[in-house]
């Protein structure tokens, strides 16, 4: 597939479009009324929290073991144990808006309790939405025919892949390795044993 296709199943999937769409609205609105030093610290805010958010959803709701509930049970195959099973499938790829713009919002709302300032809330959610669509592209590179162009990309999709074919209890981060340090789960793939369900995490025991 030429690059320019690559690049349009990207920008115009439903779910990218309609972050897009949201991040430039918020960022249309914020940047008249805020000043940018007071944007940029709190955009800045809001990435960080984005980078543990996505490590820590990733690691304990998107890997927890196969419920029983099948309501629960479906809803985390389209999350995540489908991905594993198909991770080349694009429709199973990103993140479903039905998913991601709750919890963003969630986010947002914790934030603004804390502040009481509904400027930096939309400025830390202008800080989350881009490093989810960052997450979202690096995630999308990963897993399709694109040859990072830098030896940092080669190896984050390296690691990525290790995951999905080495051992799913490891390699959580998708947009960068920052948390998988500090909670002890970026391993050296020598290291790693090779899991026999990475590829099917509903053979995992029922939680």
């Amino acid at each position: 597939m030429k690059s320019k296709g690559l690049y349009r199943d990207f920008f115009l999937h439903p779910d990218i479009f309609i972050m897009v769409c949201v991040f430039i609205g918020i960022a249309s609105y914020v940047f008249v009324q805020e000043s940018i030093g007071t944007i940029s610290l709190f955009f800045l805010v809001g990435l960080v929290t984005f980078m543990f958010s996505e490590y820590l959803t990733h690691r304990f709701l998107f890997h927890l073991k196969a419920p029983k509930n099948i309501f629960f049970l479906n809803l985390l195959k389209r999350l995540h144990y489908d991905h594993h099973k198909y991770p080349n499938d694009l429709k199973l790829l990103f993140l479903p808006i039905w998913y991601s713009l709750p919890n963003l919002f969630v986010l947002a709302t914790i934030f603004y309790f804390i502040t009481s300032n509904l400027m930096w809330t939309f400025a830390f959610s202008l800080g989350l939405i881009c490093m989810l669509l960052m997450y979202e592209w690096k995630h999308y590179i990963a897993h399709r025919p694109i040859k990072p162009k830098t030896k940092f990309g080669v190896w984050l999709k390296k690691i990525h892949l290790l995951h999905h074919f080495k051992n799913e209890n490891y390699w959580y981060g998708v947009s960068n390795p920052f948390v998988d340090v500090l909670f002890g789960t970026l391993k050296d793939e020598k290291d790693v044993e090779t899991s026999q369900t990475a590829k099917d995490l509903e053979k995992r025991a029922h939680g």
